[in-house]
């Protein structure tokens, strides 16, 4: 979890729920697909993103957390999404239970080497859409296959 704002509410409340503002980036190549992170804190993989902290926009934070925790400098973004609601609903390893309150955006234009932030990251990897790994971080489940799905029907690849 992000420290700055987030943490020093901790320090003071403790454990209990916290409705959060949280922005993500969705990292998509058309050829590689998409660029996960696998989580150091709970194992699972997921998107990039974090809180928000106070006086940034949601874009600022999703192209700041991009950066912290994979070297990557986003450029063009689209919003995706904002979710909300018990699939946001979490809980940390450490006992500290939010609602998240996600807005995720779609990022093809981006630049720089991977470089994973060790304290939160344990590997980043390109998944093919067709090749998601099974342990996805359930705040990021519904937006990701949403995702995937939006990607492939663009391309024509799902018949309804």
């Amino acid at each position: 979890m992000a420290e700055g704002y987030i943490m020093e509410l901790r320090e003071k409340i403790g454990h209990i729920p916290l409705v959060i503002a949280c922005a993500s980036v969705i990292i998509y190549d058309e050829k590689k697909g998409l660029l996960l992170q696998k989580r150091v804190d709970n194992g699972t993989w997921c998107y990039h993103g974090g809180s928000i902290e106070p006086g940034e926009t949601a874009q600022e934070a999703a192209k700041r957390e991009l950066f912290e925790e994979t070297g990557l400098i986003a450029g063009q973004m689209t919003l995706f999404t904002v979710a909300s609601g018990e699939e946001q609903h979490f809980f940390y390893p450490n006992g500290d239970e939010v609602y998240i309150i996600d807005s995720v955006f779609i990022c093809q234009d981006f630049s720089g080497h991977h470089e994973l932030e060790a304290s939160e990251v344990s590997d980043l990897k390109w998944f093919s859409l067709d090749e998601l790994p099974e342990n996805l971080n359930q705040p990021t489940q519904t937006p990701t296959k949403e995702f995937v799905t939006h990607i492939k029907n663009k391309h024509g690849l799902i018949h309804n």
